[in-house]
């Protein structure tokens, strides 16, 4: 199980599901909710994707690419 198991679910996902989101980038980066937003975030690419009624749109017609210069992993707090 994952690590969201027990836990309130971000963004209205369950937590099941965020054990198998990844990113449809060709390098299917994990990805991490961003809360303020209310979209989920590449950790690899920056791209985000929108939650439209607790379901992921994980179609990359519908992301948001990073600010120039921006990298995923620096989105994602490292």
């Amino acid at each position: 199980m994952g690590e969201l198991t027990g836990r309130a679910a971000p963004l209205g996902i369950s937590a099941d599901l965020w054990d198998i989101l990844a990113c449809p980038c060709d390098a299917h980066g994990a990805v991490t909710p961003d809360e303020a937003t209310g979209r989920i975030v590449c950790t690899v690419c920056g791209r985000s994707f929108p939650v439209r009624d607790g379901i992921p749109v994980m179609l990359l017609d519908e992301a948001i690419l990073p600010p120039d210069g921006v990298q995923g992993d620096l989105l994602a707090g490292d």
